[in-house]
């Protein structure tokens, strides 16, 4: 008897605990729980409108034009059919102080909603507006007047830079860059490459060379005037005759000049300073592989153009400092290469191929500083990057991957040196952008 009156103690405690939970306890609704997520509903529908361009085309019309009728036949067609829906549109504008007001144009509707509805939001570009960027021109912020050269002389030749020319190279290099310049000059041969190599090549209004960006577009080859040639005017500051008969030496001159007139001399792909190109002065001279119009000066090249780019005076060495890694992965920090493709709009493959990535003992030998990482660093290897010389004066930017060459590449290098600013279009002009809201309910069962 006295087990039977617990078990029904128990019992009745029970139920008075489940009575008082089911009064205080705050249940989700059906649709919540078992229902349409209506905001997400809401906003994939807007997309979709505005990816087909409904949205575009409708919402800057007239309230009375009838496209708004072929927006609400589409919008009811994306919709579930115990989908009730409000669309308003809003016009943005901004006054003088930056503060958006927004102005309600119209409104869709295909029935009352209950208490259960959800909305979402999506800001729609008119697309008779043209967005613009405006970048600040290289040196701007350092009051600095600097010239982009791109050598394109059409009495040399390219190698390791297979599917193109230099020529062709200089082309598509200018129409990517020459935006970020006050001033871009094409030195179109050997000849007026002489004249930069004076400092005599001068854009209008331009005083002087000093502080240039010199892109080589002929990849591991670099044009040669003839006047540095064997017997020319200049031999002495270009051609070795002692017992190595090497180009090296031109490449020292290189080297000086660009300290001496605090250039960023860059090389867009391969091994640097490899072969001296001049179709006119080496018609019969080739180098190894079958292309005439040049000749080889090997590794002696980049360690004579280190040489003088450190003051020092020239010694021949033929020792090697680029090598192979594979792979190599853009950076991907804060203000690295990754980040920088997005705020550029440049966009290479992330992973590229290196097989003359430099070694990094180039930057204790030398006196250099390493700014502008393209890629990580590969067992001490430096597959993209620019190289500074501690007191300032001359710069050399590496880009050490792999035929063909990805332009694109050798332009974010250089914009992560010099970080110029891009100035957007933005949003806030009155007509420009419109806010558009879709409110949905679902009829039955909420």
């Amino acid at each position: 008897m006295m087990r039977t009156v617990e078990v029904i103690f128990v019992i009745a405690i029970l139920l008075t605990t489940f009575t008082i939970t089911t009064q205080f306890a705050v249940l989700p609704s059906p649709r919540q729980t078992f229902g349409t997520n209506l905001r997400e509903l809401s906003y994939s529908t807007l997309k979709t409108l505005d990816t087909q361009g409904i949205l575009s085309e409708t919402v800057f019309e007239d309230s009375f034009d009838p496209e708004w009728g072929d927006l609400q036949k589409a919008l009811s067609a994306s919709l579930p059919p115990n989908i009730v829906y409000n669309l308003s549109v809003y016009d943005l504008s901004t006054n003088t102080e930056g503060i958006v007001t927004y102005q309600l144009e119209n409104s869709i509707s295909d029935a009352s909603f209950g208490a259960d509805s959800d909305a979402a939001s999506f800001l729609v570009t008119s697309p008779d507006v043209t967005f613009t960027q405006n970048p600040q021109k290289v040196g701007e912020n350092t009051e600095q007047d600097i010239t982009l050269y791109i050598l394109n002389c059409d009495d040399a030749r390219g190698w390791w830079i297979t599917g193109y020319t230099g020529q062709s190279l200089a082309l598509d290099l200018h129409r990517l860059l020459s935006p970020y310049f006050t001033n871009t000059v094409l030195v179109n041969s050997t000849t007026e490459l002489k004249l930069l190599l004076d400092g005599n090549l001068l854009p209008e209004g331009v005083e002087s060379v000093n502080d240039g960006v010199i892109l080589n577009t002929f990849g591991e080859a670099v044009p040669i005037p003839e006047d540095y040639c064997e017997d020319g005017s200049l031999e002495d500051e270009g051609y070795d005759d002692s017992g190595s008969g090497t180009y090296a030496k031109y490449f020292h001159t290189l080297g000086s000049l660009t300290r001496q007139y605090n250039w960023t001399w860059v090389s867009i792909v391969g091994y640097p300073f490899y072969y001296v190109t001049n179709t006119g002065r080496f018609q019969l001279e080739q180098n190894n592989f079958g292309m005439f119009g040049m000749e080889d000066v090997q590794q002696a090249g980049i360690n004579a153009f280190l040489q003088g780019l450190n003051s020092e005076s020239y010694n021949y060495d033929p020792d090697k400092v680029a090598f192979e890694v594979g792979q190599v992965q853009l950076t991907s920090g804060p203000n690295e290469a990754l980040e920088l493709c997005d705020y550029y709009g440049i966009y290479p493959a992330p992973y590229q191929t290196s097989s003359r990535a430099l070694h990094q003992s180039i930057i204790g030998k030398y006196n250099l500083d390493r700014y502008a990482m393209v890629f990580d660093v590969e067992n001490g290897r430096i597959a993209g990057a620019t190289y500074k010389h501690q007191d300032g004066n001359g710069a050399f930017t590496a880009i050490g991957l792999t035929r063909i060459p990805d332009i694109r590449i050798t332009a974010l290098a250089l914009l992560m040196y010099y970080r110029p600013t891009v100035y957007r279009s933005e949003f806030g002009a009155s007509g420009t952008s419109r806010l558009v809201t879709l409110q949905l309910g679902q009829q039955g069962g909420t």
